[in-house]
Formats: structure tokens, C-alpha cells, sequence
């Protein structure tokens, strides 16, 4: 879907494009669902907390968020509460933090025991743009960014990193507040009215479209088309490979 656009835009002519990762780059979005799902539907059912966690409840409250501001969301949609904690939590904390720490554990032990590719049209893209000389960054929510990109092999594609030890060291704001997109701009040296941001996410839509980019690229991997162009997408594919020219 392109939002009536008649053709897709070069993205080598604009000033510069930031990358979401997970869902974007690379699948593992999937591998984050997987996670969030085993854990909460644990949690649900030890606690009583109805109604059971759904797949629409990751794209609702967690997908692109920073892991701790996720739980919260989700938490607070089924009306609970409990204590902030702290990063240093354990995961048997009955915390905000030492749940999410609970679900990274989960993701992190999937990650290092299958690994990771990154999706081929964005492969393609992302080297299009390089051979260009187009300055490319990562804008990713997730504190295991460094990581995935290492192991999926992309991390040297990327000069710029906000990440989500980035965004707790900087004190940014998380997604879809317009901090990280507007502080990986400024880091890249590209003026977002005249670069594009690409997200899988709703909240990421939204924090690129208030971050003021001039071209916001949504990429549906389940998400739903309609409601990124309704976040503010300026244009939504399924795959970047429909930006690769041949």
C-alpha cells in the first residue's frame, strides 16, 4: 500500500534515513513476540489477570516501546499496577523492571542460540544506500540493538546507534515520543523534514512522524497498513526490497 503515491521515492536523494531495527532490519520482532507472549501468559494465569494476553496486546502496548515503559503499558490496560523497581531487578522481582528483565532473559537466550539474518530486502537497501553514500542510522527502543545488529552482521553499516541504553543514559523519551528519532537525526547530521525514518511499529510511526520527518516509511509485518498511515506513515510497504532499484 503507498498511500496514492504513483511511484515509490529514491531514498539515495534525501538527506539521510534511520532504521527501526526489530521488525525492519531484522526478524526479530518475531523472536520479542515469542517472548512477550510465553512470559505474560504466564504471568496472566499466576495472577488471575484477565482478559488473557493477546497478539493484539503486543502491537497495542509493547512493539516499540522500551521494554520497562511496555510492561507498564500493558500492566495498566488490565487496570495493574505494581512498583517501578529498578534496571537491577531479578526476574523473579514482582516488579515492572524484573518482569521485563524476565521476558529479556527469554529473548536473549532464543537470540544467542539461533541467531539471526536480517531481512533480505532491507540487506539489498541498506547496501544501495551505503554504495550511495546516503548516511544511514539505527533508531531502536531495544537495549539489545548492539547485539542483534553484531550478530545479524549489519553493525558496521551503521555510524549511528540510539538504542535503548542510549535513550536511559540520555534521558530520551521513549517511543512514540519524538526524542529518538530526533536525537538520531541530530546525531547523523541530517535534517528530518528532508530524511526518512522507517518503523514496523505504531509507536515508532508516530514518534518519526512528530520528530518531523519528511518521509515516514511503514513497514507492515503485521501491524496492519491502515492504522500505520493513520499514525502518520507517509507510505507503507511489506518488504524493503520495493525500494531497491535493479
Amino acid at each position: 500500500m503507498t498511500a496514492e503515491l504513483p511511484e515509490l521515492p529514491d531514498l539515495r536523494a534525501l538527506n539521510g534515513v534511520l532504521f527501526d531495527l526489530d521488525g525492519v532490519l531484522t526478524p526479530t520482532a518475531d523472536v520479542h513476540m515469542h517472548a512477550w507472549q510465553s512470559m505474560f501468559t504466564e504471568l496472566f494465569s499466576s495472577w488471575g489477570i484477565e482478559p488473557p494476553y493477546t497478539e493484539d496486546d503486543y502491537f497495542r502496548y509493547l512493539d516499540g516501546k522500551q521494554r520497562y515503559d511496555g510492561v507498564a503499558s500493558l500492566l495498566r490496560s488490565r487496570d495493574v499496577e505494581v512498583p517501578w523497581g529498578d534496571p537491577s531487578d531479578p526476574t523473579t522481582a514482582d516488579t515492572v523492571c524484573g518482569i521485563g528483565n524476565r521476558k529479556n532473559e527469554v529473548f536473549a537466550r532464543v537470540l544467542r542460540t539461533d541467531g539471526i539474518a536480517p531481512y533480505p530486502g532491507s540487506l539489498a537497501l541498506i547496501e544501495q544506500l551505503r554504495t550511495a553514500g546516503t548516511p544511514i542510522g539505527v533508531v531502536s527502543s531495544s537495549k539489545n540493538a548492539e547485539e542483534v545488529l553484531t550478530i545479524a552482521g549489519i553493525r558496521d553499516y551503521f555510524p549511528v546507534v540510539v538504542d535503548g541504553v542510549v535513550s536511559a543514559r540520555e534521558g530520551l523519551r521513549s517511543k512514540p515520543a519524538p526524542d529518538m528519532f530526533a536525537a538520531g537525526a541530530r546525531l547523523l547530521g541530517v535534517d528530518p523534514a528532508r530524511s526518512a525514518a522507517v518503523e514496523d511499529a505504531h509507536s515508532g510511526v508516530a514518534s518519526a512522524a512528530a520528530a518531523g520527518f519528511g518521509l515516514v516509511v511503514g513497514v507492515d509485518r503485521g501491524a496492519g497498513a491502515q492504522a500505520l498511515l493513520d499514525l502518520g506513515a507517509t507510505l507503507v510497504v511489506e518488504d524493503l526490497s520495493a525500494f531497491v532499484t535493479r
